[in-house]
């Protein structure tokens, strides 16, 4: 069991998703950004290491604007090097990234300008992750999308769509339930037709639930993890108190996580912490499951003789 936290380190005097206004686009400006967020990617998978943090969410800003028309910039070529060793860092210390594209990316899409958009946008974490030379167990998460007035069409269109997405995509999509349009019932039932691993996302299964327990929401789920994909991944958070449902908690539920640990003794999974302060929420979970015996089948080498190496 992995413990991880997504994007962003606020400990850090860096940001791994600098960025910049279209209008402002240059080479020298892209390279100058992308330079500046590799070297601080590196830097965080350090700290976490150093703090048995192994799971962590690649921010989709690590490259900016590379699916857009306006990039001919052959930076998979230029940062050759600097993602090999990003990619031979993590997994000398058995870290697990994912990726996780913003809303936009919709692959049920009734639009097939915003389809083509999705599948590009896709294409470029694909890359990202590919020149890391990482293996199909680092996952692109997405939501299914609209329901565009007809839940059941807008799954066959998923369905559909899908299959037209390039293979290096493919082989790394997983797909998770939401909080207001599909339920975890709903993303099996997706799984069935097209093999695609369903993370399970806690807190909106709070929400948008479709009756299962934690434990048989998790035993369903399991199932829909091939070898190649790794241990199943799991999205966890609590509801922020006194704000709209599904908003997530400013620090962790120390007595509800305890709990959540205790209810899923029997199953193994990574866990990414969706909430808000990030790695200081996962410091406090790793101190919770140091002595689970999930988080010792981990071993970890020392991190001093590996970087000396670089």
């Amino acid at each position: 069991m992995r413990i991880g936290y997504p994007c962003i380190n606020w400990t850090l005097d860096c940001k791994t998703d600098r960025t910049f206004r279209l209008k402002s686009y240059s080479e020298d400006r892209l390279i100058e950004t992308v330079e500046n967020n590799l070297d601080c990617l590196l830097r965080v998978l350090e700290f976490n290491v150093r703090n048995n943090i192994l799971f962590f969410r690649i921010t989709s800003d690590l490259v900016p604007f590379a699916s857009h028309p306006i990039c001919q910039f052959r930076w998979q070529d230029f940062f050759r090097e600097k993602f090999e060793k990003i990619g031979a860092f993590i997994k000398r210390y058995d870290t697990r990234i994912s990726m996780h594209p913003d809303q936009f990316v919709l692959i049920n899409s009734k639009d097939k300008k915003v389809f083509e958009r999705s599948r590009r946008e896709l294409l470029y974490h694909a890359e990202v992750l590919s020149l890391m030379k990482l293996d199909t167990s680092v996952k692109i998460q997405i939501h299914i999308g609209g329901v565009y007035k007809d839940k059941m069409k807008s799954i066959e269109r998923f369905i559909k769509q899908y299959n037209r997405l390039d293979s290096v995509i493919r082989k790394r999509l997983v797909i998770e339930n939401d909080d207001v349009s599909y339920t975890l019932s709903d993303c099996l039932r997706i799984h069935s037709r097209i093999g695609v691993p369903v993370l399970f996302d806690i807190l909106h299964h709070r929400i948008n639930s479709s009756g299962q327990n934690v434990e048989d929401a998790l035993t369903l789920i399991s199932s829909t993890w091939k070898r190649q994909d790794g241990v199943p991944m799991v999205d966890y958070s609590s509801q922020k108190k006194g704000k709209r449902q599904g908003r997530h908690a400013e620090t962790i539920d120390m007595r509800d996580f305890k709990n959540f640990l205790v209810k899923t003794k029997d199953f193994d999974f990574d866990i990414m912490l969706e909430i808000k302060d990030k790695e200081k929420s996962a410091l406090k979970a790793v101190e919770i499951t140091l002595s689970d015996v999930r988080f010792l089948k981990i071993k970890i080498p020392k991190m001093k003789k590996f970087i000396s190496a670089f």
